[in-house]
């Protein structure tokens, strides 16, 4: 856990200093959000399920505690959507398929500025295994917890909106703070939001999503995406000083929320 928390805190720490600051991030206050968020508690987050409820009431509880304005629904932190789940292991086409419903979490820093930064993640994950997403042979019943899956974005955002709310800086964008769920399932929540949004995506400068931000390999290499969207960016990244190795990739789509 040390090393995975420390991960974390690394690439949050990449983050805050493309804005110019001196980080200060919390190990504590990560190690808190991804063991809460990873326990079995919360039975692996499934979308849909009363455990990934749990999850978004203790999000919504952080951006609370944090001082963010509600950005869901009816004056919410609460963004919520319905999706029909197909019983055909195989994906296909399933008429009978249940509906279910499931809630992004959206908290708003409002800096009184034109534009606005998205900083997101996906909070649910595969929960008991019974959606046939899973690499084990034998998921059915077995506790997929997500640590890195995205409990490590998750407690990202929440440590993120904490610092640009407490740092005593008027940054120079307002900052909507989005954890998603149904993103193992196809990216619904982010779909969802997009369709109806909280605020005026034309106004939206740019998002930073963090997905699996907790794994380190050796190299302590980080991949950077969808740069190619956003090519002024790109000088600002490779100027970055400390232990993470970069990788830049250009693509602005992939198998994430960015994508929606």
């Amino acid at each position: 856990m040390k090393h995975f928390v420390l991960s974390i805190a690394a690439a949050l720490f990449a983050i805050s200093t493309v804005f110019g600051q001196q980080a200060q991030v919390s190990e504590k206050n990560l190690r808190k959000h991804v063991t809460y968020l990873a326990s079995d508690k919360l039975k692996g987050r499934g979308t849909g399920t009363p455990e990934e409820r749990m999850a978004a009431e203790y999000i919504a509880k952080q951006f609370r505690k944090i001082g963010l304005s509600p950005k869901g629904d009816n004056g919410t932190f609460f963004h919520k959507f319905s999706f029909k789940k197909s019983s055909d292991p195989h994906g296909g086409v399933d008429e009978g398929a249940k509906q279910f419903s499931a809630q992004n979490v959206a908290g708003y820093l409002d800096n009184g500025a034109e534009y606005t930064i998205v900083i997101g993640a996906h909070y649910d994950h595969l929960g008991l295994g019974h959606d046939h997403n899973s690499l084990d042979a034998n998921p059915e019943g077995k506790i997929h917890n997500g640590a890195d899956d995205n409990a490590s974005g998750t407690a990202g955002v929440i440590e993120l909106a904490r610092y640009f709310a407490k740092n005593g800086v008027k940054e120079q964008h307002n900052f909507l703070f989005l954890c998603f769920s149904g993103e193992e399932l196809g990216l619904y929540g982010s779909k969802k939001y997009t369709e109806t949004p909280t605020i005026d995506l034309s106004k939206v400068s740019f998002m930073v999503n963090m997905d699996m931000i907790g794994r380190l390999n050796e190299e302590k290499k980080v991949v950077v995406g969808g740069v190619g969207t956003a090519p002024d960016s790109v000088p600002t990244i490779k100027n970055l000083k400390g232990d993470l190795s970069v990788k830049l990739d250009s693509a602005g789509v992939g198998p994430s929320d960015h994508t929606s």
